[in-house]
């Protein structure tokens, strides 16, 4: 039997690199026609995240475990700060990152925020961070503390949440240097989501809303043409990343998900 980590993630990567497979085949000229032809299953990569979840919960401990982990949705517990600092932050870590940035002699100019425009981008602000929060933070991140300790859990979450992406990065026509960067901001963001994490006392509801605040301001809006806003913005997150790091240990120790 699988252990549950283990199927959570087997079935997260199953149905979204089965999904965006096509499409990302055409972007790399395997295929014939135009990607965007190749996205009648897409929204399934949305959605796998959440499903895994469900299905790996389920699995172990039956619908009573799937509330249990849903529950954190709805977790109002925490202060009405973090709930701001989690919705504000991505936006004022592109901003800082943009104003160091516009210091560097020729470093021209360009928008310092990127708000949705198009119907897909408020598609996103409403379903992809409830659906991948469900299944990152909601069920494999408490799991993979417990086991391996908060420190290496985040990094192999990290890892596994960056190179789920892959296919998406792919199939909307990121270079080979983009996806790589694209890759390490989800490494170096995920530190940040730790954290959030773990301060809060294990909030999925902050976890969301962090996740949410990237949509509400998201530079990688600009790519692929402009690979300038993902690699101010993967700076600036590795920065805070690693002040975080340095400053508070003790988030990232021990096998307990509250520290609150």
């Amino acid at each position: 039997m699988l252990p549950p980590t283990t199927f959570y993630f087997g079935i997260a990567f199953l149905l979204t690199w089965l999904s965006l497979l096509p499409p990302s085949l055409a972007a790399l000229g395997v295929l014939p026609g135009a990607p965007e032809t190749y996205m009648a299953a897409a929204p399934l990569a949305v959605f796998s995240p959440a499903i895994a979840a469900i299905l790996a919960a389920r699995r172990e401990g039956g619908w009573a475990a799937v509330r249990t982990m849903l529950r954190g949705l709805g977790a109002w517990r925490v202060g009405p700060m973090w709930l701001v600092l989690a919705l504000g932050l991505p936006g004022l870590v592109y901003v800082a990152g943009r104003a160091v940035y516009a210091l560097v002699p020729g470093s021209g100019g360009g928008p310092w925020v990127y708000l949705p425009e198009r119907p897909e981008h408020f598609g996103a602000i409403l379903f992809v961070p409830i659906c991948e929060e469900i299944g990152w933070r909601g069920y494999a991140l408490p799991r993979l503390i417990a086991r391996h300790g908060a420190r290496r859990a985040t990094a192999i979450l990290g890892v596994l949440w960056g190179v789920w992406h892959l296919p998406m990065f792919v199939s909307v026509g990121m270079t080979m240097t983009q996806v790589l960067v694209g890759i390490v901001l989800i490494i170096v963001g995920n530190v940040v989501y730790t954290w959030f994490y773990r301060r809060t006392g294990g909030s999925l509801l902050v976890a969301v809303l962090l996740h949410l605040g990237s949509h509400l301001d998201n530079p990688n809006h600009a790519l692929p043409e402009d690979s300038t806003p993902l690699f101010i913005l993967t700076a600036s997150w590795a920065v805070l990343a690693i002040v975080l790091l340095a400053l508070d240990r003790r988030a990232f120790e021990g096998k307990t998900v509250a520290i609150a």
